[in-house]
């Protein structure tokens, strides 16, 4: 659902219970422990907690990369460049999706070791 963020505390200045409205992937809740919630892609559909902020779509894989105690630093961005790193991110996913071959071709693979241990696509039978 999301990531909760450590540091200092946050104060409410007009309380933390507001009235609910939509989330977005990426958005910094604060509830009322004060301690900040990034919520990552199971988030909940509304919420009553103020958001101070929104993590860029294209920093989500980054952040959600990061392990319990990585440090993390934001920066605010203009919707401009927002969408202009988004863009490179694509661009970069899409070089990456065309360099993809088939493992058929490929001498060192095993394809009947892979089926019979049911290890394609990181699916495994229910009753292993």
């Amino acid at each position: 659902m999301g990531m909760r963020l450590d540091g200092p505390f946050l104060q409410h200045r007009g309380g933390w219970d507001i009235v609910s409205d939509a989330i977005t992937t990426g958005a910094i809740q604060v509830p009322g422990s004060g301690q900040p919630i990034l919520l990552l892609a199971d988030h909940q559909t509304t919420g009553g907690y103020p958001k101070i902020a929104t993590v860029i779509s294209a920093d989500l894989p980054v952040v959600g990369r990061r392990r319990p105690g990585d440090r993390l630093r934001f920066a605010a961005v203009t919707v401009e460049v927002a969408e202009e790193l988004c863009r490179a991110a694509e661009c970069h996913l899409a070089e990456l999706v065309a360099k993809l071959e088939p493992i058929s071709d490929h001498p060192a693979i095993d394809l009947g070791s892979l089926y019979d241990n049911n290890l394609i696509s990181g699916v495994v039978s229910g009753v292993e």
